[in-house]
């Protein structure tokens, strides 16, 4: 895989510790798909009742997993998940196909699961033929040995060129019964979510239909996954799955069966604070990066404009570059958001870096320092504000820059 010189500037000391959520156990091994002396596999085993809502990238050329999981996300039930890091089991054809295939049928066979409960996920090289012969051996005995305090395993087992694995937890209270959200993901180069994000799975032992869970789920990404991109580039493999394993009701939690219920406010601001937590880890975890850049766009003409504005600013090599070299380029800024397609008003367009304005009304602005600019662009979080001039909208964009280091990462990727 490609060279990571170090791990992220942004890396935590210490991970968040995600406890056991009950109805789902994990279980890891070293199945040496691509990697030596890591873990690559990983199984996720989920009691009998679970729920489950998941979104998918959009790319024309996505993944056999991809095509398989959005066929059985039609019947809403899941009790196996099995995920393979180092091959993407993308552009691979009937052979693709097959391993898929022989995967969810051990899977069922080793769970007691139909085949349309069992998932799959893979992630890494993209073209390269997966043998399932590698690992397909292992999942009864992983199955079995599946343990529910295995999150931080589970969450190391699908890293690629991830420098530190991404894992959050949020508590809710459904009525008066408190749930537990854990969840973990992947992803430092070619993201630019398009409906999900890279592989990010999300555990909770609420009672959730699977409707109403489709429904937060759909509309969560939209501000968290899909407003972050590392490079602009949206993988064959995004795949996005939340759980709910229903355990909760035991506890006396009232099951959600309806879209829209009043009693699930607290469990869908919970549930948004954690995608978003995921979300900006993984922008903080870039390839190569240096500086985590947020984009605020506003004065447009609604949200998706604001939100494709951000995008061009976010996705622009150039940019990113200048931000890279520490240098207050707010030319590369106007370009950026010019060549977006959308409405914006030159002679009224204003830009901020952090809380120095840098152009006003089109034009430079009179206070505008460049010792003053350069001084801000020297610090590790960067935020870069927009204002468009043609209406109230706005919206957001997670990203970082873009260094040397991501060249050196992405030139031998497959070496």
């Amino acid at each position: 895989m490609g060279k990571i010189t170090s791990r992220s500037p942004f890396a935590p000391e210490t991970l968040a510790h995600l406890e056991p959520i009950a109805g789902v156990r994990f279980a890891t091994a070293e199945a040496g798909i691509r990697y030596k002396g890591r873990t690559d596999l990983m199984v996720a085993v989920l009691d009998e009742g679970t729920s489950v809502a998941g979104v998918f990238t959009q790319s024309k050329t996505a993944s056999a997993p991809v095509l398989a999981c959005r066929k059985h996300l039609k019947k809403g039930a899941a009790r196996l998940l099995i995920v393979n890091s180092g091959n993407a089991n993308a552009f691979t054809g009937k052979k693709g196909r097959e391993a898929v295939d022989i995967t969810v049928e051990v899977g069922a066979k080793a769970a007691n699961a139909e085949r349309h409960e069992v998932f799959v996920a893979s992630t890494g090289v993209i073209g390269e033929p997966l043998e399932a012969s590698k690992f397909a051996h292992l999942i009864e005995g992983l199955v079995a040995d599946a343990e529910p305090d295995s999150f931080e395993a589970a969450a190391r087992a699908i890293m690629t060129t991830d420098t530190y694995p991404k894992v959050a937890t949020r508590k809710a209270l459904i009525g008066d019964v408190e749930v537990t959200i854990n969840g973990f993901c992947k992803g430092a180069g070619m993201i630019a979510p398009d409906m999900a994000t890279m592989l990010c799975f999300i555990f909770t032992d609420a009672h959730i239909a699977p409707k109403p869970l489709q429904d937060l789920l759909s509309e969560h990404v939209e501000t968290t996954f899909n407003a972050m991109t590392v490079d602009g580039d949206t993988s064959t493999s995004d795949t996005c799955l939340l759980f709910a394993t229903g355990d909760a009701s035991a506890r006396g939690q009232p099951p959600i069966t309806k879209a829209g219920s009043k009693k699930l406010k607290a469990f869908s601001e919970a549930l948004h604070d954690l995608m978003k937590d995921l979300a900006i880890q993984v922008a903080k975890d870039g390839e190569g990066l240096s500086k985590f850049v947020t984009f605020i766009v506003e004065g447009a003409e609604s949200e998706a404009a604001a939100r494709r504005i951000a995008l061009s600013c976010a996705n622009s090599p150039i940019l990113k570059t200048a931000i890279a070299g520490e240098d207050p380029n707010w030319g590369r800024v106007v370009m950026a958001v010019g060549k977006s397609g959308e409405a914006a008003d030159r002679d009224r367009l204003s830009i901020w870096f952090g809380e120095h304005c840098v152009a006003r009304d089109g034009e430079r602005a009179h206070e505008y320092d460049e010792a003053t600019a350069a001084s801000y662009m020297k610090n590790r979080e960067i935020v870069i504000r927009i204002d468009v001039g043609v209406g109230k909208a706005s919206s957001h964009v997670w990203t970082c820059d873009l260094t040397h280091d991501y060249v050196s990462i992405n030139a031998d990727y497959r070496s």
